[in-house]
């Protein structure tokens, strides 16, 4: 199935043979300090700069009627995030896997979104659209 919104990627969880778990890291696009004109201008257009992990949290796609909820829970955490990376847990004869067995791939996400290593989650913008990085 191609995911060509957020909500395709809902729909296919929920059509998984195992129960899913879905994996949530909500990130802001920034520059650092000490950055060149160069990559101002680079961020600027639209390309380039840094992911700073903000929040985290796992949800069961049940749990999620739709992107605008997703945007709607994240709002009161009060922290404005660009982009949302998200990836799926498989459970096991029938059952879903439980948040305490989601922390440690969380954190794994964390770790490797400030290591720029998110070639294995799918990012999505603010609108549920998926973002391609160059």
């Amino acid at each position: 199935m191609t995911i060509s919104s957020f909500d395709d990627l809902l729909r296919s969880a929920r059509e998984q043979s195992e129960p899913q778990r879905l994996l949530f890291v909500f990130a802001t696009a920034g520059l650092p300090d000490d950055a060149t004109n160069e990559q101002r201008a680079r961020f600027e257009s639209g390309q380039g700069g840094t992911l700073t992990p903000l929040m985290c949290v796992d949800k069961v796609p049940d749990e999620l009627p739709s992107f605008d909820a997703l945007v709607a829970e994240s709002r009161q955490f009060d922290q404005a995030w660009d982009i949302v990376f998200v990836a799926a847990m498989s459970g096991r004869s029938g059952t879903a896997p439980t948040s305490s067995q989601a922390e440690a791939p969380l954190q794994g996400m964390v770790d490797a979104i400030k290591a720029g290593r998110i070639g294995s989650y799918i990012p999505f913008d603010g609108q549920g659209q998926p973002v391609q990085f160059t």
